[in-house]
């Protein structure tokens, strides 16, 4: 029998609470007023807010973190008394239950001294599978759009009423952070497949964006990806899913069923659609039914078949179209997903999440839209940083096609993620394809690091460019750095 979550007062322990999955779910334990400890490598704003909201926060991942109950038998049955400064409303407390993320192996010398210590360890799918399983869940789950979707059906939910608890894998300013903690039954979480998890989900609606392999790394192919997703779906009471991802249409039959086609028969579609600079307009259908005129700040198609999906589930939930229309127009999305980091010289800095080829390819589209509005057209310049090695080369090819519609294109070296290098398939290596599809060699740049690529951009890039800053990794985090030496820049020079 599978262990199960304490939600009634027994403290929790995050080991690395401050990453983007495993602080959402620490963010609605304190709201419950649940005693939070945690421990990370760094601070940052997450951590800061966790720490406002109650939690105690360790700043190295070591095995003295648990210091505090070593003085007590290894039971999870065992009291021990807290320190003051844990600024706690009880004085006593059983052993905490330990959340990890996929990402703390078992050598980690923490998660070695929760063992020892005899802790409950669970992975942060489970306390998310616990939270879900006692709402009236909707369970977001796709290869790309997770996390547009499930944030964009939040504030939804949230402007019609509904107040519902929301978890996501992104930072929406509307609730400021990745995490709301509502009052009614329904919950709102992404169910995330790179690791499998999403089998733990039992939600009384799931939705599904589309199926791609995306994570080599763990999947032999796309059947073993289906597969995972199938399990979801069996678990799930209602599945509302995209008929226009030739994966589901060919594995899948949802209860109920969207796309851009209007003549594909989905339960919801689009027509008269309007694809511009300013965002995407379109006329809704519901079952032979037109339900209204929708705008979207929102751009390109993937962005009309997230709200679709957002459409499908609140009409489910029975809220009326004119208050899901007014929720989307004002939506105006997540972080890291084509958000405007800054402007100077009229140049748009603007960083996007997209580490797929399929991402790319959609968020250059959408970057398209946005450059061909002016006068002359802005040029789209695209700064990629790729994800893993193993992702690297099972989509080499089709990463180089992505890129190569950009003006300028500049890459660095793989972001390992923790993976070991393969031998030919490098930051270089990709450049000289995206080179080849492209049909050209100028403005196609490889810099290994990203204090080159800074210095790079300092010096080639032209007022009114629309830069993206496309990954996974920590390439965003230059950003800032990327504006300032191009002031810099323009100040030496003139």
């Amino acid at each position: 029998m599978p262990k199960s979550v304490d939600f009634s007062g027994r403290p929790f322990h995050f080991i690395g609470i401050g990453g983007i999955g495993m602080s959402a779910i620490a963010h609605i334990l304190t709201e419950r007023q649940l005693p939070v400890f945690g421990s990370d490598l760094k601070q940052s704003h997450i951590t800061e807010r966790l720490e406002a909201r109650g939690a105690h926060i360790f700043w190295q991942q070591d095995a003295m973190n648990f210091d505090r109950w070593r003085s007590q038998p290894a039971t999870s049955a065992a009291t021990v008394a807290l320190d003051p400064l844990d600024a706690l409303d009880t004085s006593c407390t059983k052993l905490p239950q330990v959340v990890c993320s996929t990402a703390i192996n078992e050598s980690n010398s923490e998660y070695c001294a929760a063992r020892e210590l005899g802790c409950e360890i669970f992975h942060r799918s489970d306390v998310l599978a616990a939270l879900i399983a006692e709402h009236e869940s909707i369970a977001v789950a796709g290869t790309h759009g997770k996390t547009t979707t499930s944030s964009a059906l939040g504030y939804t939910l949230v402007q019609a009423g509904l107040d519902p608890t929301i978890v996501i894998g992104g930072e929406v300013n509307a609730w400021g952070g990745n995490a709301r903690a509502g009052h009614s039954a329904h919950l709102v979480a992404e169910a995330d497949e790179s690791d499998g998890s999403l089998v733990k989900f039992r939600a009384k609606i799931g939705i599904i964006t589309n199926i791609e392999l995306d994570h080599p790394d763990r999947y032999t192919g796309l059947a073993e990806t289906i597969e995972v997703f199938k399990s979801f779906e069996r678990h799930t009471d209602r599945i509302v899913a995209s008929i226009d991802c030739p994966t589901v249409q060919a594995h899948f039959q949802p209860d109920v069923s969207y796309s851009l086609d209007r003549s594909s028969g989905a339960d919801y579609s689009a027509d008269e659609i309007q694809y511009g600079a300013a965002g995407t307009t379109a006329q809704i259908w519901e079952r032979g039914e037109c339900l209204g005129r929708l705008n979207l700040k929102l751009l390109g198609a993937h962005n009309l078949s997230n709200a679709l999906a957002v459409i499908a589930v609140a009409r489910m939930l029975e809220v009326e179209f004119a208050t899901i229309a007014s929720a989307l127009a004002e939506f105006s999305g997540a972080r890291r997903r084509f958000e405007l980091r800054g402007t100077i010289d009229d140049i748009q800095f603007i960083d996007d999440y997209a580490h797929h080829p399929s991402e790319i390819e959609a968020t250059l589209k959408a970057a398209r839209l946005r450059a061909s509005a002016t006068t002359p057209a802005r040029r789209v310049v695209a700064v990629f940083q790729p994800h893993r090695y193993s992702r690297t080369q099972a989509f080499f090819k089709e990463f180089a096609a992505s890129l190569a519609s950009a003006d300028v294109i500049v890459l660095s070296d793989i972001y390992s993620a923790g993976e070991a290098s393969i031998a030919g398939v490098s930051g270089q290596d990709l450049a000289d394809e995206v080179a080849r599809q492209a049909g050209r060699t100028e403005d196609v740049y490889y810099r290994a690091t990203l204090e080159e690529i800074t210095k790079l951009l300092s010096k080639t890039l032209r007022m009114g460019d629309f830069v993206l800053f496309l990954g996974a990794g920590n390439l965003n985090q230059i950003i800032p750095d990327t504006i300032e030496a191009y002031r810099n820049q323009q100040v030496s020079s003139s």
